[in-house]
């Protein structure tokens, strides 16, 4: 077989299984697989909501499927392994699947295709595109679209990044088809830009540093402490206490008459202190002073 052919071949096995386990797995939330050969067989990766379902009672399910994937497409040594989908909103197949089931229980088709795009974009999807064709309203078929977002059509991003489903909704009328494709949040656009705004530096001026000669050469000013009235006072010598005393007194008239009052009986107190503690000559009595003064006869007496 050449090697064009067998590519076709195996592109056209891997539709046929996609098929049959569209078919096999509707009820389980089918949104799925990757086939891939490797030296020990052919590796199946099915994606699923219900991955319970899947695996059935037992494994008695999947080894079903095993069996008749082996024998009606002639794959070597299958082996199946089931994942979970996660978020079905943002896989193309189980919308797909979800849209042909609604239309099949009789929703609108706009109502239907409306509602299942506005799900996928509050999801996070950065576009969506569902196309709905068949008899939707009458005799004779016709296709409507519906559009949200950013979606490549053509190219090697619309093969990378976008992510394509279809179902089948089968009705009394006839077949609708229901194509939908979804770039998913993660996806990287080959158009995509970003605008950095430009950064401005700002100039930071500092202060050129004094030498350390000067600082030690320069007095240090000691800040001056204002002293109130009352430590003047208290500093001051008892000859000055009297007039400062009678100063205050004086500016304590001018101020008010109650802080004069107080100012005048300090220096009452005052003044009685030195006169108790310095007594004068005239209270000394007369035998105080003839004891302390010596006789003239003394004074006249020779000295041996």
């Amino acid at each position: 077989m050449a090697v064009e052919k067998k590519f076709v071949q195996d592109g056209f096995t891997k539709a046929l299984v996609n098929e049959f386990l569209i078919k096999e797995l509707v009820r389980a939330g089918y949104g799925g697989m990757v086939m891939n050969r490797t030296p020990m067989g052919t590796q199946i990766t099915v994606y699923a909501e219900k991955p319970g379902m899947v695996i059935g009672k037992g494994g008695k399910l999947i080894r079903r499927i095993t069996r008749d994937l082996d024998r009606r497409f002639r794959l070597d040594n299958p082996q199946i392994d089931v994942q979970d989908v996660g978020r079905g909103e943002l896989n193309a197949q189980v919308v797909a699947n979800r849209l042909a089931s609604s239309i099949e229980r009789g929703w609108y088709f706009r109502k239907a295709g409306q509602s299942m795009l506005r799900r996928v974009m509050d999801s996070g999807a950065l576009g969506c595109e569902i196309i709905l064709s068949g008899k939707l309203t009458g005799p004779r078929s016709r296709s409507e679209k519906f559009l949200s977002g950013y979606i490549k059509h053509s190219g090697k991003p619309a093969d990378e990044i976008v992510e394509k489903g279809y179902a089948v909704a089968v009705k009394k009328l006839g077949t609708v088809g229901c194509q939908v494709r979804i770039v998913p949040p993660d996806a990287v656009l080959p158009d995509a830009f970003k605008i950095t705004p430009p950064v401005i530096e700002e100039k930071v001026v500092e202060a050129a540093p004094a030498p350390a000669a000067a600082l030690a050469e320069s007095p240090v000013e000691k800040p001056v402490e204002e002293k109130s009235e009352l430590d003047v006072l208290l500093e001051s010598t008892p000859e000055e206490v009297p007039e400062r005393a009678k100063d205050m007194t004086e500016e304590a008239i001018e101020e008010s008459p109650a802080e004069a009052e107080v100012a005048t009986e300090a220096t009452e107190a005052t003044g009685a202190t030195e006169a108790t503690e310095a007594p004068t000559e005239a209270e000394t009595s007369p035998a105080q002073a003839e004891a302390s003064s010596p006789s003239a006869e003394e004074e006249s007496r020779p000295v041996e």
